[in-house]
């Protein structure tokens, strides 16, 4: 660091002189060249940047907050001409990772100015990224430090994300390539797979990121029963537009997050905060899309696999019902045949026995008529005729009521087989017919569910388009912004300030002059 002193120069007035406030900043002026010849190293956090794109310079606004961020020690103002910021501007972007912006603390070399009319300013000479870098880091871990002791780090990779997320809140800016890449990868997957997307448009780059991603999370959030999770995709612009994603106001939204994260910033090599923070961290949003649909399909392959085991089983259990069946059948029809050869069996005993009585009797008589044939002679063969004629009527009969008597239990036994297949066919059918109902049941739900969710969202996309900022701008409507905040009233407004003017077409950048007021 260069050392300095302060010469200590009486100034003489006569009291009947008395000097111009021009003269007054003259000898300011002359005394500050004296006191301040060389150019100094100064740590200062830059308020505001103000670059000059007709002539080339930049314009910044430095302060001094000291330890404590809520109070300010000193500010001032610095230029750094057009000659010197081309070539300072690109080193130090190419060191440090981002350009000049508010909130980086920067160790620079200038020069004092005075001039009679604009007052005190330093002239930056030199910059050195190397501090800058060094207090990003530091900045970077505090930041990590307080997200992991309030839990934030691990709060959303916490959350379960659904097997098929179809409902996507997606944050980035509508004009953004990445956001178009994202939407045609969606849309023009090779499954055919549908995704319901909904825009809330943020700016994703600069100053302004913070805020403008932190309300579209909470937007998204408010309304988390209609999504399955939070895009947030970049895509395009350059390496230095990364650092805003390092801020604690994006991180601590992603950890608060009622909805999974899934994180596409377009970078391929560095890893920004809110990456460390989401659920899912992918590189590009053409990166997020893929994962999507991968997860489509994955999904898709296990619900096929699922219908393969199903069928699977439901063929394993006819076959087994059918092989019950054939088991049961084989078994009465045994049971049926064991039966009527039990019957047949006894029939032939009670058959032979009724043979060998006859006989046995006959034999009988045709003994006693041997004997009385002496005596009996004519009456005698009239007599046994008769008699035999009377035994094979008898033998006729009881043969042909067995025969009717087997023919019955065999038809009533045929009428038990009967019955048993036709309840088991009536059972597997009425099985079959509620299985094919309750799948279309299922499936008409789901499509009537579909088509209900789709309808709402169209409803609540047309309402979001119908308040869109941009259609007010089109309709000839002006935006003033003052430091990046919308102002409605001129008391918010200083001689010196710059505001911008947002139109249809442009953004117009003005240098607050005079101001008037309204007469009351």
């Amino acid at each position: 660091m260069a050392q300095f002193s302060i010469r200590q120069t009486t100034v003489k007035v006569e009291l009947h002189a008395p000097l111009s406030l021009h003269e007054l900043h003259q000898q300011i002026r002359e005394e500050l060249e004296i006191a301040f010849p060389e150019s100094y190293w100064v740590v200062a956090e830059v308020a505001q940047v103000t670059p000059d794109r007709r002539k080339g310079h930049c314009y910044l606004t430095l302060v001094d907050k000291g330890d404590d961020a809520r109070q300010m020690l000193a500010q001032a103002r610095a230029t750094i001409w057009s000659s010197r910021y081309q070539m300072l501007g690109r080193y130090f972007e190419e060191k440090t990772g981002q350009p000049l912006k508010a909130g980086l603390k920067i160790l620079f070399q200038a020069s004092v100015r005075f001039h009679e009319l604009y007052g005190l300013s330093l002239d930056i000479v030199n910059i050195d990224p190397n501090y800058t870098i060094g207090d990003l880091a530091r900045q970077r871990q505090e930041t990590l430090k307080r997200l992991e002791a309030e839990g934030l780090m691990e709060a959303n990779k916490a959350l379960d994300l659904d097997l098929v997320p179809q409902r996507l809140a997606v944050i980035s800016s509508a004009t953004a390539a990445g956001y178009q890449d994202f939407i045609h990868q969606l849309q023009h997957n090779s499954f055919g797979y549908t995704f319901y997307t909904t825009l809330f448009p943020a700016t994703v780059q600069g100053n302004e990121a913070p805020a403008s991603v932190k309300r579209a999370m909470y937007l998204a959030g408010k309304y988390k029963e209609n999504f399955d999770a939070i895009v947030i995709i970049r895509g395009g612009g350059s390496q230095t537009d990364l650092s805003c994603f390092d801020d604690y106001a994006i991180a601590a939204a992603i950890g608060h997050s009622p909805l999974p994260v899934l994180t596409g910033i377009g970078h391929e090599r560095d890893e920004s905060i809110s990456d460390m923070v989401a659920h899912t961290r992918l590189k590009t949003p053409t990166a997020v899309a893929n994962f999507l649909i991968d997860r489509f399909r994955s999904a898709e392959q296990y619900n096929e696999n699922l219908l393969d085991s199903i069928r699977m089983f439901s063929t394993q259990q006819l076959k087994v019902a059918d092989g019950l069946l054939e088991r049961v059948s084989m078994r009465i029809s045994n049971l049926t045949k064991e039966l009527l050869q039990i019957k047949k069996d006894r029939l032939d005993l009670l058959s032979r026995g009724l043979l060998l009585k006859p006989k046995n009797y006959l034999e009988v008589q045709k003994h006693h008529i041997s004997n009385l044939d002496k005596d009996i002679s004519a009456n005698t063969k009239d007599l046994l005729h008769e008699r035999k004629t009377y035994l094979q009527e008898l033998s006729v009969c009881v043969e042909g009521k067995s025969q009717r008597y087997l023919h019955m239990k065999e038809h009533e036994l045929n009428n038990l087989v009967h019955c048993i297949e036709t309840e088991a066919k009536d059972g597997l059918k009425k099985e079959q017919l509620w299985f094919t109902k309750s799948s279309d049941k299922v499936f008409f739900c789901s499509q009537k569910k579909l088509q209900t969710e789709s309808h709402r969202l169209r409803i609540l996309e047309m309402g979001i388009e119908a308040n869109n900022p941009e259609r007010l701008l089109l309709r000839g409507y002006t935006l003033t912004l003052v430091n990046g905040k919308i102002t409605k009233s001129i008391k918010d407004i200083n001689n010196g300030d710059v505001i911008e003017t947002k139109m249809q077409d442009g953004t117009l950048h003005s240098l607050v002059v005079n101001i008037d007021e309204n007469d009351k």
